[in-house]
């Protein structure tokens, strides 16, 4: 992906955005961490170590691209997948399994920080 070159005003709004989603990523990697710690974390998809490895580095390409390459087209991307983490946050939240072990506050925190962090990338990749 190539930089793109904004006004001033703009790239402060991709280096906010690469800013929120890293802290978002951070809160994902902790839970995740958390959740391996006290082993409630399944291991049908491999080992969890693994995927903290892997989301890591995908937290940090994210974010260097977002800060560093101001391309829309990362953000808009970032965006759009980040949509897709609604249902199970608004599940989560609102309509939780009896079996749950996650307790519904969890789901609501994320709900909010999720919704920020999509508001920025929203104004870094529409200008808005």
């Amino acid at each position: 992906m190539m930089k793109q070159t904004w006004p001033a005003e703009r790239t402060k709004k991709f280096k906010q955005a690469a800013f929120v989603y890293l802290y978002v990523a951070i809160l994902y990697e902790s839970t995740v961490y958390v959740m391996f710690d006290a082993n409630i974390l399944p291991v049908r998809l491999g080992p969890p170590i693994i995927w903290l490895i892997g989301g890591g580095l995908i937290a940090l390409s994210v974010f260097l691209g977002l800060y560093f390459l101001n391309n829309v087209w990362i953000s808009r991307s970032i965006w759009t997948l980040q949509a897709f983490r609604f249902p199970g946050l608004i599940a989560g939240a609102f309509f939780p399994q009896p079996d749950t072990l996650t307790p519904t506050n969890f789901y609501i925190a994320a709900l909010a920080a999720v919704s920020i962090n999509f508001w920025t990338l929203a104004r870094a990749g529409w200008d808005l």
